[in-house]
């Protein structure tokens, strides 16, 4: 008698652990793959952005407005997304056609605000250096993105992403003493350090911004779904477009562009190709970079960002000819160095939360379903969710069901 109570009792446990693995499968499947989607978004935006940009400038054009402004004008593109979505809501509710509030409305129009500066900046910074010195810079950002990161949205970190960031630092620092050294025939000295401090002025920009979206999910008062972010980066684009666009009038860009496509080295067709691909593949950069935010962190948005730069180096040796010398290769093995160093350090993280879901998984189910844990307003209770805690160990991700809501437990 006692053996069959067991083996029903093993039965009903096994059970209970399929139920909760099945609730949870779907959710992070599809969470992976959209994270996945999105850092090969900024893979490739992050990569060819600035070769591109750099072929505008190489063959003679010279319009730093314009060029800024040809990095978020791609926007429009994303009304296709939208219209999609908002068909497909208006199938299953009565939704309206926007998601944003006008909250979240006026908070994207100041980040707008804030890319379109930056995006002067560098397309300035950029016009004087060569790529792959500017992408080195850049990377400086993923070490201000930790910082800002750290004090705006509360970012952990361990030794692996500390040590990550000293070299991606130390990198640009290593760089910057030996800079001088590849600066372009005919260029003056004081234009090449101008472009550098730019572009470093650019990264830092942005590695405020990167924190500051992942702020604006984790208090947006509404479910944050990716149709949301299509609508933010939307916005972001538009007044970052409008910001530029005022500096076009200003100095007289449009009336130049005609005249400069006339005029350019590649011809007056690739001149219009070299802006309708610049447009495009910014904004491949763009949308990669909140998706990748949404379903990660704005640290990890950094970290493939400097990823890019290994692959820009290469690229930009091979199209443009550009020197590769000693600091370079240093700086490069930096980059690479503190890359891998962070991304190990996330395999370890995974490892430990994969230990943690194991014993989860040994917990009753009517434990399970009974955890005291904080759903937003208007959603059901929770179902069959994971434990935030096991032992005193948090675990980051938690779902509500099949597809619900984020749960977090209740402190």
């Amino acid at each position: 008698m006692e053996i069959e109570q067991k083996s029903h009792e093993d039965i009903l446990h096994a059970s209970n652990s399929n139920t909760v693995m099945e609730s949870l499968r779907t959710p992070k499947m599809k969470r992976l793959i959209m994270l996945s989607l999105n850092i090969l978004l900024l893979l490739i935006g992050g990569t060819g952005s600035p070769l591109i940009l750099r072929v505008y400038f190489l063959h003679g054009g010279d319009r730093k407005w314009f060029s800024g402004f040809l990095q978020t004008a791609g926007f429009p593109f994303l009304l296709f997304p939208m219209l999609f979505s908002f068909l497909r809501r208006r199938r299953t509710s009565s939704g309206g056609l926007f998601l944003l509030t006008p909250p979240l409305f006026l908070y994207c129009a100041i980040l707008g605000l804030i890319t379109g500066i930056d995006d002067y900046l560098y397309s300035y910074g950029l016009s004087f250096l060569p790529v792959s010195t500017a992408s080195l810079l850049i990377s400086m950002q993923l070490g201000f993105t930790a910082i800002f990161a750290f004090f705006i949205v509360k970012q952990k970190f361990n030794s692996f992403t500390v040590n990550a960031v000293v070299l991606l630092t130390f990198g640009a620092v290593v760089l910057g003493v030996h800079a001088n050294g590849d600066r372009p025939d005919g260029e003056s000295k004081a234009k090449y350090y101008l472009g550098f401090v730019l572009t470093l002025a650019a990264a830092v920009i942005y590695a405020i911004v990167l924190p500051l979206v992942e702020l604006l999910y984790k208090h947006a008062k509404q479910e944050v779904t990716y149709a949301l972010v299509i609508e933010m980066q939307f916005v972001i684009g538009l007044f970052a477009t409008v910001v530029c666009a005022i500096g076009m009038v200003v100095n007289k860009d449009f009336q130049a562009i005609s005249r400069e496509g006339k005029h350019y080295g590649l011809g007056e067709v690739e001149y219009y190709l070299v802006v309708f691909f610049t447009t495009i593949i910014a904004q491949f950069c763009l949308v990669g970079l909140v998706g990748t935010i949404k379903y990660s962190s704005a640290l990890l948005s950094g970290v493939i960002l400097a990823v890019c730069i290994p692959i820009t180096e290469v690229l930009a040796v091979f199209f443009f000819h550009e020197k590769f010398d000693g600091e370079k290769g240093v700086a490069l093995a930096l980059s690479l160095w503190g890359t891998s160093s962070y991304f190990y350090g996330e395999y370890k993280e995974h490892k430990k939360s994969k230990v943690i879901a194991k014993e989860s998984q040994l917990l009753p189910l009517s434990f399970v379903s009974n955890t005291d844990c904080n759903v937003d307003a208007g959603v059901a209770p929770c179902g069959s969710v994971d434990v935030s805690r096991v032992e005193g160990v948090r675990v980051s991700e938690l779902w509500c069901g099949e597809i619900g809501p984020r749960v977090r437990p209740r402190d």
